[in-house]
């Protein structure tokens, strides 16, 4: 197993310092859940298909990510609580080059 350690800070200003697996094929919303840090039901709502905005979270590091889809653009442009750093997590998909990822969840809308 090959885990990186990521931070996730929470709705509630919680921070968590976890650690993520880079070989289950995993994306950053399917680790908040799996760690709930967010309450069943509010997030991921749509099944992590970029069609809620539910999972939308601020990237604070400067961590490399890749390009944005053009439908989680689509997303976002229709969300509430979007900011410059805005992603949807369920469109990153946890990799090793993310070691030292930091983001913060959007409050739910």
């Amino acid at each position: 197993m090959s885990d990186i350690t990521i931070k996730i800070t929470d709705r509630e200003g919680i921070a968590h310092t976890l650690a993520a697996p880079t070989d289950m094929a995993m994306n950053l919303m399917e680790v908040v859940r799996s760690y709930e840090l967010a309450p069943e039901g509010t997030i991921g709502v749509c099944g992590g298909m970029a069609m809620c905005a539910s999972c939308q979270c601020y990237v604070l590091s400067q961590t490399e990510l890749p390009e944005m889809s053009d439908d989680e653009e689509a997303m976002l442009s229709e969300a509430f609580d979007v900011k410059d750093n805005s992603r949807l997590g369920c469109q990153i998909q946890i990799n090793p080059e993310m070691e030292g990822l930091e983001v913060q969840l959007a409050p739910e809308s």
